[in-house]
């Protein structure tokens, strides 16, 4: 890829088994459009799942919060050190770009498999500067994307044998194609490591949400219920940490009651759409609606806070847990199997995710159909209202439409990135997931 100051950043496809796809043009520079069209090309010819990895210079300015950190003994660091190792034997132009040590390397997933590893776990992340967009691909220091862009393809060869572990081969040109690398650890890694930053995200966000609203409520029920969902974090960041580093999960970690915990939580928000569902089902088609009917059914909705926000927050907070534990198991299936750890990692993902995706899609219904209702003047043998009762009325209605924002549905197919920042000792912080 080429910016503004004529910055080359390499580009490779890596597959995670042993495929072979049309021969590709090495060494010649492509826009943006053309690779995006060159992953869907491969997504579809390639038996295996296959992503690209882009190589660029480390932004000045980047919020490492978002991330997970692993040191740099870790397997993912281990992964990423030895390909930037390789590579940069066989191409100068990696050697150049990668001769820091500091760099930011962004595995692009195609949306044939983005699809496949769930709509909740691989999903754009929103943009708090711009309403409605999502985060560019590289900034600079001043936080602006870099312009000129174009990219470099390197030789699947080049690269070859990238990532120890299980899953690898060679790469290596044959008559009439190519095989790619195949890195499968390294992309196993990289991507369960993404996921997992993104429902810890989700989760930190569920629980400042959460935390505000029961200063306001002052229920104990749904106090507890919060403390019990919060206190599973520590069982599952120590499982985390230890299948990271290829480790094996053992009973006195607490995962078990961990989950026990989650999924009666997640039985909770079943329980609550299907009678937010009810509720809205019940209310007359195409006619306003009085807020008092509103509020019997969603209790709080015309407030800040209240039980209806605390119990959505609470279902977000299930999920995102749900959805960690999803990519542990995940892993650790993979790693039982290190034949194709990809392919595996995939399969057990899709056997979790369908009930959460149906759950989250439940609740993201029900919050676009509240914010289209229209409200009722309040019934009043009065001709005249309060300006408190008018006040509160056009807050209320406010706060109703405000309600979809953000709620997605179904959200549409995108080749996924997720970025990995990669210090001079080694280190790496994983970022979540972000549209590419």
């Amino acid at each position: 890829m080429t910016d503004d100051r004529r910055t080359t950043v390499p580009v490779w496809t890596l597959a995670t088994g042993d495929t072979r796809v049309p021969a590709l043009t090495e060494g010649e520079s492509m826009t943006a459009e053309r690779l995006a069209e060159l992953r869907g090309v491969l997504a579809a010819l390639a038996d295996e799942p296959i992503v690209t990895l882009e190589v660029h210079p480390l932004p000045g300015r980047i919020d490492r919060s978002r991330g997970i950190r692993l040191d740099a003994v870790s397997p993912l660091a281990q992964h990423l050190s030895e390909f930037v190792t390789r590579a940069s034997r066989s191409s100068l132009t990696t050697a150049k770009v990668t001769a820091s040590g500091e760099n930011l390397y962004r595995i692009v997933v195609p949306a044939k498999y983005a699809t496949q590893l769930g709509q909740g776990l691989l999903r754009s992340m929103q943009s708090k500067a711009v309403a409605g967009g999502i985060r560019g691909p590289i900034v600079d220091a001043a936080g602006k994307i870099v312009g000129g862009v174009s990219f470099v393809p390197v030789g699947g060869a080049a690269a070859a044998g990238t990532a120890g572990g299980a899953g690898v081969t060679a790469g290596a040109v044959a008559a009439g194609g190519t095989a790619l690398t195949v890195a499968a650890p390294l992309v196993l890694m990289a991507v369960a490591v993404g996921v997992s930053a993104h429902a810890d995200h989700k989760r930190q966000q569920a629980i400042e949400h959460i935390t505000d609203l029961l200063e306001q409520l002052h229920q104990d029920k749904l106090d507890d219920e919060h403390s019990a969902l919060d206190g599973c974090r520590a069982a599952i960041d120590k499982a985390t940490a230890i299948l990271l580093d290829e480790g094996k999960l053992g009973v006195s970690l607490g995962l078990d009651s961990a989950v026990h915990t989650i999924d009666t939580a997640l039985s909770k928000a079943g329980t609550r759409l299907a009678r937010w569902q009810k509720a809205l089902d019940g209310l007359p088609e195409g006619e306003p609606v009085q807020l008092a009917a509103l509020t019997e059914s969603f209790p709080g909705i015309d407030d800040h806070g209240g039980t209806f926000r605390t119990h959505l927050e609470l279902a977000s907070l299930a999920i995102a847990l749900k959805r960690r534990v999803a990519v542990l198991q995940a892993v650790e299936h993979a790693q039982k199997e290190p034949g194709n750890p990809f392919r595996n990692f995939t399969s057990a993902l899709q056997r979790d995710q369908q009930s959460l995706d149906a759950l989250e899609s439940g609740i993201a219904a029900v919050l676009v159909r509240l914010s289209t209702l229209e409200l009722a003047r309040p019934s009043a043998r009065r001709p005249v209202f309060t300006p408190n009762e008018v006040d509160r009325l056009l807050r209320s209605a406010h706060r109703l439409h405000r309600l979809g924002d953000g709620a997605v549905v179904d959200s549409r197919a995108t080749d996924v990135a997720i970025e990995i920042a990669r210090d001079k000792d080694g280190s790496v912080v994983v970022f979540p997931p972000l549209a590419a």
